[in-house]
């Protein structure tokens, strides 16, 4: 598989509604020429819109342990895939659930045919990732997100033990580098770390030139 590159939008003002849809396009028209694996995960309400309008896989930013029924604002997870979406993160450092949630989340997008994005935070917590099967696991400590620092640099043993215990525990996980992730530097390290791709977001979302950004992070893939 070639290394996959997850933008997570979050809830920035530059990747909401037809920002959002702009953005995504772009990721749409990069993925496309240059053969390069993208996925979006825009915010809930965006999903439908994007999801209609490329070519490229659009993820749900979180989904809820819930099922039809009395769930007022929750996130349903047929919903998003009625929605277009084709998986979703699990777990972000800005959405933490309990790991019973965690399970529950994982066994529905299992049943609906969806991928999963697990995050976590530290070694422990990656093993404790692996163990419940998502398709991947993404490795972000919560202090570098959005600082700009990566790491694959700052933290780069925590990248490398945690991608050989995930391979210990269940070499069909993959796994995902995210925290401080702008650049093809960054890109390069994730990779020669074991990693098979990276999540981020305001590196690419909030950059002045969204297209330049992103040429410039998958530089190392073409």
């Amino acid at each position: 598989m070639k290394p996959l590159i997850v933008i997570n939008f979050k809830t920035y003002a530059e990747g909401t509604g037809n920002l959002g849809l702009k953005l995504a396009k772009i990721c749409d028209d990069v993925a496309r020429e240059y053969g390069i694996n993208i996925i979006v995960a825009p915010q809930v309400a965006d999903i439908y819109r994007i999801s209609t309008s490329v070519k490229i896989p659009v993820f749900s930013q979180n989904i809820d342990p819930v099922v039809y029924g009395s769930s007022t604002g929750h996130v349903l997870p047929e919903s998003v895939k009625e929605s277009g979406a084709s998986g979703s993160l699990i777990n972000h450092s800005e959405m933490r659930l309990r790991l019973a949630d965690i399970e529950t989340c994982i066994k529905k997008l299992k049943e609906l045919r969806m991928i999963s994005i697990l995050c976590s935070n530290n070694i422990a917590t990656t093993k404790a990732a692996a163990a419940l099967e998502p398709n991947f696991v993404a490795i972000e400590p919560p202090e570098l997100i959005g600082s700009g620092i990566p790491v694959s640099k700052a933290q780069p043993k925590i990248v490398l033990d945690s991608v050989n215990e995930v391979k210990r525990i269940n070499p069909k996980v993959k796994t995902l580098c995210g925290a401080g992730i702008s650049i093809g530097e960054d890109l390069k390290a994730a990779i020669e770390l074991g990693t098979d791709g990276v999540l981020l977001a305001s590196g690419i979302v909030k950059a002045k030139d969204q297209k330049k950004a992103l040429l410039n992070l998958i530089k190392p893939l073409i």
